[in-house]
């Protein structure tokens, strides 16, 4: 699947104008978040990297999750993802934190549902996180894809008024 080129354009556009940057903390997009960034013109002017961490151990250890917390949750919910993006921008000392944490496919941890929890940290807060729900008959890669999108169409939606709240 082809990814939306004004999509991309448009998020790394914003984020030059407001001399900002962004890095990525994603499990159940499993790097499709980093690749997107890394499409974007100009993406080492604002886009610092970021780290595809799948299990509860490697949250644990690069992002700060909470062990127990995430042992009780299997590392996914909304405070999870909070955590992630808190810390994936501190880690990488960038303006925005975006973190994703869910199910690409049913399991019986996650009830036979597919969801994924995401969310936005600006300058050391959390701004916003949702939970998306998909059909429990929806293939793994079009979970993962449209998570990714869904993800940067929202991103795009709060630099769009962060900017505007800027002016």
């Amino acid at each position: 699947m082809e990814l939306e080129k004004n999509l991309l354009s448009g998020i790394g556009q914003l984020l030059l104008d407001m001399k900002e940057s962004v890095s990525v903390a994603e499990s159940v997009t499993s790097g499709f978040l980093q690749f997107s960034f890394s499409q974007m013109p100009d993406a080492s002017k604002f886009y610092k990297g970021g780290i595809t961490a799948y299990t509860l151990e490697e949250k644990v250890k690069f992002l700060k999750v909470n062990k127990d917390e995430a042992e009780s949750c299997d590392c996914v919910s909304g405070h999870i993802a909070e955590v992630m993006a808190l810390h994936i921008a501190e880690s990488f000392s960038t303006d925005w934190g975006i973190a994703v944490t869910g199910y690409a496919t049913p399991v019986e941890e996650s009830d036979n549902k597919i969801f994924a929890y995401f969310s936005f940290s600006y300058k050391n807060a959390v701004i916003f996180t949702k939970k998306l729900d998909l059909h429990p008959r929806t293939q793994a890669e079009n979970a993962q894809i449209y998570y990714s999108e869904f993800i940067l169409g929202c991103f795009r939606t709060h630099l769009e008024q962060h900017q505007s709240d800027s002016i």
